[in-house]
């Protein structure tokens, strides 16, 4: 598979993928699935092993991006966002090719093909090697989405949004209830912590930064559902 150096937070449904290199940690973006769906390939480059944001579709794809050579990264753990069907599709393949470990929030455990092995709640933290995230609960979208923190302690903060956040406002929701819900959560838990240049990369799509998004949120409330 061919991987372009040159990030944007742009990929194209079945092209290339793309990585950011970071001091301590590498974000591969591939775009899967007929739903332009993308998956996320997080690797310590201390220690290679490597975390994915993900498991969406394509099975054969996700493995190209990790590698067949002997020095490709060890996927310790998949981490599934939410419950949505067309992020889990090739759950079940990827973890059991790499004998990984799965992660999901508890809401949303149990429409998913594999059981997690671990469940994660706000607040709590997955390791990728040397590096952390930490989990943010983001309730709305599902009972269950979460976002994944990465604090790049030479940088900036980095933040995974599954379908809760996107450039140009917060996820799908099906009632005024749940859109409150989530765009309070998003409010409260992301943009009111997280600085301006925090870079978002959502579960579809372009990615964007809050401080490009911050402006737009009170024209979300407005909006409604």
């Amino acid at each position: 598979m061919n991987v372009s150096e040159d990030y944007t937070g742009h990929v194209e449904p079945g092209g290339d993928a793309a990585r950011r290199t970071l001091e301590h940690l590498t974000i591969t973006k591939l775009s899967v699935g007929p739903m332009d769906n993308n998956a996320y390939l997080l690797v310590c480059r201390a220690t290679n092993e490597a975390l994915l944001v993900d498991a969406a579709a394509d099975p054969e794809r996700i493995s190209d991006l990790i590698g067949h050579s002997d020095d490709r990264p060890a996927l310790r753990t998949v981490v599934t966002t939410h419950q949505h069907p067309d992020h889990w599709q090739a759950l079940g393949a990827v973890a059991g090719a790499n004998g990984s470990y799965t992660a999901a929030h508890p809401a949303d455990a149990d429409p998913l093909p594999v059981p997690p092995d671990h469940l994660v709640e706000h607040g709590d933290t997955l390791s990728v090697g040397e590096c952390t995230l930490e989990v943010i609960h983001l309730r709305g979208h599902t009972p269950g989405s979460i976002a994944l923190l990465y604090r790049d302690p030479a940088g900036t903060p980095h933040l995974f949004t599954g379908d809760s956040l996107f450039p140009g406002g917060i996820g799908k929701t099906n009632s005024q209830e749940e859109f409150t819900s989530l765009l309070d959560d998003v409010e409260q838990r992301v943009f009111a912590v997280l600085p301006d240049e925090t870079w978002f990369y959502p579960g579809h799509g372009d990615d964007s930064t809050l401080g490009a998004e911050r402006p737009k949120v009170p024209e979300w409330r407005e909006r409604g559902w």
